[in-house]
């Protein structure tokens, strides 16, 4: 069961909003429905479910929904339509009282602003959720200071939001949130007021601190390059409806449509592609064949090397032409010329941390899986197809019991 399920969520602002429900049904857009009926469409049946543990970010530009639907979520704005599950409980249809319960145990929301109390200290401004909720004082302490030590400030608790940087204020936005000890957190636009270097600082540490807590975070973006940074998936939205989700690579590399191809088109392709979506099909040979077959191999194959493998498809090591063609000579077995060191990478290795290696490789990297298993190869031209928008669209072509590729 997914965490958080969405159905057919609709906001339309504006008195007696149902008016304008057959509009949208009828797919009409946002400013037909503007025009006929002088509502405003802010949220277009929007359908959605977030893993638990997940990432989901929700991204578009200005005017395009998505503070609107994260608002939905906890019910700060009413849907007109449409059904939020979490947990597999509507809370749509839940009393006031059922909804603060949720919000007080489930949910937690961090926004653009850092919505600090200035006359409370750090810890005072920590603890301030769990001091309405009426916990003991000294049993909100305790929690406060611990979402405090696990932002990175343990030892501000006695200062004041102005002897914060925007940064630090941030994260006593995000120890607030998290000392509530919620199951979900809600983040709107919440590195948008950062300077740029202080906004991927705390990319980065959210990223390590989600490795740890393991939260179904649902985060609030109009930028691309944040949104495929953190974003386990993506959600991007248009005019108030949701016009693709997928993760990273799907949303770089098969975008839905001509809104989403040009939203992408700039983007670093190699802080994104992985390993797995550019490699190629490694041509194999295993250790009881001879040189001669080897040879054979790679001149059919077109190729100056074989990767050689058990029948477990364990990478063993790699065969050059001229080794191979040395053992020949000597008589010797492919055995005596297998080497052993190869460049490897895994499948999730992203294009941009194998670039030296790969340039200065005289043999393909290899992309292995668990237990060392051969998956394909990464060649020079391939990670240039990648960055030109090149990509597999298929798992390279599996081999045969022998570690030898089948024939296509």
């Amino acid at each position: 069961m997914p965490k958080i399920k969405v159905e057919n969520l609709t906001k339309i602002f504006g008195r007696q909003p149902q008016r304008a429900l057959s509009q949208v049904k009828q797919g009409k857009t946002k400013q037909e429905i503007l025009k006929e009926t002088g509502l405003t469409l802010g949220v277009n049946q929007a359908s959605f479910e977030v893993h638990a543990g997940e990432i989901f970010v929700i991204m578009g530009l200005s005017g395009s929904g998505k503070s609107t639907l994260v608002r939905l979520l906890n019910r700060l704005i009413e849907p007109t339509e449409g059904r939020i599950l979490i947990d597999g409980t509507d809370i749509v249809s839940m009393t006031t009282e059922q909804l603060q319960e949720v919000r007080r145990k489930k949910l937690g929301m961090v926004f653009q602003k850092f919505a600090l109390f200035p006359h409370r200290t750090v810890l005072e401004n920590a603890e301030y959720g769990l001091e309405i909720q009426g916990m003991p004082k000294a049993e909100r302490e305790a929690k406060a200071k611990k979402s405090l030590a696990l932002v990175g400030l343990g030892g501000w608790e006695a200062s004041y939001p102005d002897q914060l940087s925007g940064g630090m204020q941030q994260r006593v936005g995000l120890a607030r949130a998290l000392a509530n000890e919620p199951d979900v957190l809600l983040m709107d636009e919440a590195f948008s007021a950062l300077d740029p270097l202080i906004r991927k600082d705390m990319q980065d540490e959210l990223l390590e601190l989600q490795s740890t807590m393991q939260k179904t975070i649902i985060f609030i973006t109009h930028d691309l390059d944040e949104a495929l940074k953190i974003g386990d998936r993506i959600a991007l939205m248009k005019d108030g409806a949701i016009v693709q989700i997928g993760s990273p690579e799907e949303i770089m590399t098969n975008p839905a449509n001509e809104y989403v191809e040009r939203f992408v088109e700039d983007v670093d392709r190699s802080k994104v592609l992985s390993a797995e979506k550019v490699m190629k099909r490694a041509e194999t040979i295993t250790l009881d064949r001879g040189p001669r077959v080897a040879l054979q191999m790679m001149r059919e194959r077109g190729v100056s090397s074989l990767y050689v493998v058990d029948k477990r498809k364990t990478l063993l090591g790699v065969l050059t032409a001229d080794a191979v063609n040395g053992a020949k000579e000597a008589g010797q077995s492919l055995e005596s010329v297998l080497r052993t060191e190869v460049p490897t990478v895994g499948p999730q290795t992203l294009l941009n941390e194998m670039f030296d290696l790969v340039a200065f490789s005289d043999i393909p990297v290899a992309v292995t899986g668990e237990q060392n298993r051969l998956l394909g190869v990464i060649v020079k031209g391939a990670v240039l197809g990648g960055l030109a928008g090149k990509v597999n669209q298929q798992v390279p072509e599996p081999t045969n019991e022998e570690g030898q590729v089948n024939p296509s």
